[in-house]
């Protein structure tokens, strides 16, 4: 949720600095835009790897 916060609040920033004629405005924004798209990136991948540790322990869990 974060993330997707994160790539509002950059398409923000930089359609401001666009208005504004402001680049460091329009900078701050493509990075908020980049770090949001990282961090649901990281979310994904962290999401499947708890399915996978998961998937894991049921098979543990049958076998004992």
């Amino acid at each position: 949720m974060s993330g997707e916060f994160d790539q509002l609040k950059g398409r923000v920033k930089q359609a401001a600095g666009d208005l504004t004629d402001d680049k460091d405005m329009k900078r701050e924004g493509q990075k908020d835009e980049l770090a949001g798209k990282t961090k649901d990136k990281v979310d994904k991948v962290a999401d499947k790897v708890r399915e996978g540790v998961d998937a894991l322990r049921d098979k543990a869990d049958d076998k004992a």
